[in-house]
């Protein structure tokens, strides 16, 4: 009787894991579907109001390339914006997925501009391109070769800079097309420092906030009264950083501003925030008893709003990476001329700003997993350091002249919060303690179980608090995946891109 009823149990979960294995197929094959039909429109857009230009075919296929690496763009790039919130259950996917993609389009059409650069970092020179012809063959081919890498990587769970994949795919079919002197080899020396850069940059700031909110508000013996005097400073600060950085990358293509102006801006962004926050503290506060997760509420609508702001700076800039190429090309066939800087029609606007909002509801939760729950666990404490560092880090970089990408700084400042925790979760307390506890072990129920396991068993307690000590909160297999889809990023762009534009000019010659 037991061995049929195990063979039953087995025969049922194996029916289990079929339907759920149909159902994702199911799922997946609609969501191609349904960039297949946005790939699609973007054609018969195109055909039906260009049709009668001689090279209308290749403005179509160019439609379809711009398209399909906005989609791959909102399927990784955005992750990076809403995934500490959604890990951290201050969103739920479906608001965070809303959140973004509502943003990441207004910043595309409001704050996108009106002309783009054709080169991407001025990687090649495009006056050593021999005519116009080969010069779109080139952007399409770079293009086309960024989107695939993108795809790649997103399949793979890694989330890898849309800035760097252009970059390969330019810096590829341009030796292609003309050969290795056209490259600007010191800019992708700075490009190559910024994967060193960026995330360590990133991690440094966040693992820097959040010991400043563990040691002055969590290991202190009054929560709440810490709480209400570092809050409305930790929040004024992200309000400042969060406006300076706006200014610096969310509007700067509309509206053009002083590093003073910028600074006096972000300094009064400071002030103006602390009163009403103090105040919104003070209420919540109220009947707070000063368990950690209580604390964490109060930094639950700050992170929503910076989830917000990211994704409407990165819609403003990244969807370049989409519509640069994409516009040189238009430009390119329309003038017959090689250009450094194009108009954006429109169109081409509506199909970056589309293409990246589609690709982040079809395709995105998977990198926002990534990011927000499966490199290490977050809560919104944690990914308020993420955050307010990924703001940070653009501004300090700047300031400095320091190359950064803002995929690795949040990717890294995930990194560098999980290691302090792993860090600290492995040190003995300077008092009676045997141990400090870590951050999962944080709540009083963990510390209540601890209490009550030494005074039952001590040789047990001592083997949990062992095993406590030595556990990993970093899990290192995505580490590796992420490091190494960073470094191969660029190289497997310019291969690709090269190979696409020998494939193109064969088939167009």
């Amino acid at each position: 009787m037991v061995a049929k009823k195990t063979a039953l149990d087995k025969d049922l979960k194996w029916q289990r894991r079929m339907d759920a294995g149909a159902g994702e197929t199911a799922s997946l094959s609609a969501k191609l579907g349904l960039a297949l039909v946005f790939l699609l429109a973007c054609s018969a857009f195109v055909a039906f109001h260009m049709g009668g230009l001689p090279q209308s075919g290749f403005l179509i296929a160019a439609a379809v390339i711009g398209g399909y690496m906005a989609l791959n763009i909102g399927a990784n790039d955005v992750a990076n914006n809403v995934g500490p919130a959604v890990g951290s259950k201050a969103l739920t996917m479906v608001g965070a997925l809303l959140i973004a993609a509502i943003f990441e389009a207004a910043g595309a059409i409001i704050a996108g501009g009106d002309v783009v650069g054709t080169i991407k970092n001025g990687i090649i020179d495009p006056t050593q391109m021999p005519d116009a012809q080969t010069f779109v063959w080139a952007m399409m081919a770079a293009l086309l070769a960024a989107a695939l890498w993108l795809n790649l990587a997103t399949w793979l769970g890694a989330p890898v800079s849309t800035t760097h994949s252009i970059v390969g795919g330019v810096m590829g079919a341009g030796m292609a097309a003309v050969g290795i002197d056209a490259v600007n080899w010191p800019t992708m020396g700075t490009i190559a420092a910024s994967w060193v850069i960026s995330p360590v940059l990133g991690g440094v700031i966040a693992a820097g906030f959040l010991a400043f909110i563990k040691f002055r508000i969590l290991y202190t013996d009054n929560r709440v009264e810490a709480a209400r005097k570092w809050v409305p400073i930790l929040v004024g600060v992200m309000v400042s950083a969060f406006t300076m950085y706006l200014m610096m990358k969310g509007i700067s293509k509309v509206w053009k501003t002083e590093t003073w102006q910028v600074v006096l801006i972000g300094i009064g962004a400071f002030f103006v925030t602390l009163l009403p926050v103090r105040k919104a503290v003070l209420h919540a506060s109220r009947n707070m008893t000063g368990r950690r997760k209580e604390i964490a509420s109060l930094f639950r609508i700050p992170l929503i709003v910076s989830a917000a702001l990211l994704s409407f700076a990165h819609g403003s800039n990244d969807v370049a990476n989409a519509i640069g190429p994409l516009a040189a090309i238009v430009s390119g066939v329309d003038s017959g001329q090689i250009v450094a800087s194009a108009p954006i029609p429109i169109w081409v606007m509506v199909i970056g700003a589309i293409g990246i909002s589609a690709g982040l509801i079809l395709f995105g939760p998977k990198l926002i997993k990534t990011v927000g729950s499966k490199i290490t666990k977050l809560d919104p404490i944690r990914a308020y350091t993420v955050a307010l560092s990924a703001a940070l880090t653009v501004i300090v970089a700047s300031a400095l002249g320091l190359p950064v990408s803002s995929t690795h700084i949040a990717v890294g400042a995930v990194f560098g919060v999980g290691f302090l925790r792993e860090t600290l979760s492995h040190r003995r307390r300077v008092d009676n303690a045997p141990m400090l506890v870590g951050e999962d072990a944080e709540t009083d129920e963990q510390k209540q179980h601890i209490e009550a396991l030494r005074q039952l068993d001590p040789a047990q307690a001592a083997k949990a608090e062992k095993k406590l000590r030595k556990r990993l909160l970093v899990r290192r297999r995505y580490a590796v995946t992420i490091a190494t889809a960073w470094v191969i990023t660029v190289p497997a762009g310019a291969f690709l891109g090269a190979l696409l534009f020998f494939t193109i000019r064969g088939i167009m010659l």
